[in-house]
């Protein structure tokens, strides 16, 4: 079963208090990058100024069937998923980037489910502390 999936489950049993949904999740996301582990070697070599040119290198080849997501929130806080393909015949950029997008959103639930039981805590505290008046009683 899918985020989308439970959360129509979640509705269909009118299940209203604040939760997470995959909404929220999406609507957190301000930017999402992906790259395979090839791509990282050679580009860290590239800064590194190890290498002039990216093409011509001894890497070995599986090294281009691991695909990462980095997904950067909205805070600024970075999640990260990967995607590794056993069968090189089975290779498809566009599937690995989806799982390693999937992998990372899934890293994404604990963190915004914790940032909403933190604040529906403090509101229970605020709400449970004695109220003073500004009023002055004479």
């Amino acid at each position: 079963m899918n985020d989308q999936a439970i959360e129509q489950q979640i509705q269909a049993k009118g299940k209203t208090a604040p939760r997470v949904t995959p909404a929220d999740i999406e609507a957190n996301i301000a930017s999402a990058h992906y790259f395979t582990a090839h791509a990282g070697v050679i580009g860290d070599m590239f800064a590194a100024g190890l290498i002039d040119d990216p093409d011509g290198h001894n890497l070995p080849p599986t090294l281009g069937l691991l695909t990462f997501c980095v997904l950067t929130l909205r805070n600024g806080f970075t999640v990260t998923g990967e995607s590794a393909c056993a069968s090189p015949e089975n290779f498809d950029a566009e599937i690995g980037r989806n799982i390693a997008r999937q992998n990372a959103v899934q890293k994404i639930w604990p963190l915004m489910g914790y940032q909403l039981r933190d604040e529906l805590h403090r509101r229970a505290q605020f709400a449970a502390e004695p109220k003073t008046s500004d009023a002055v009683q004479a």
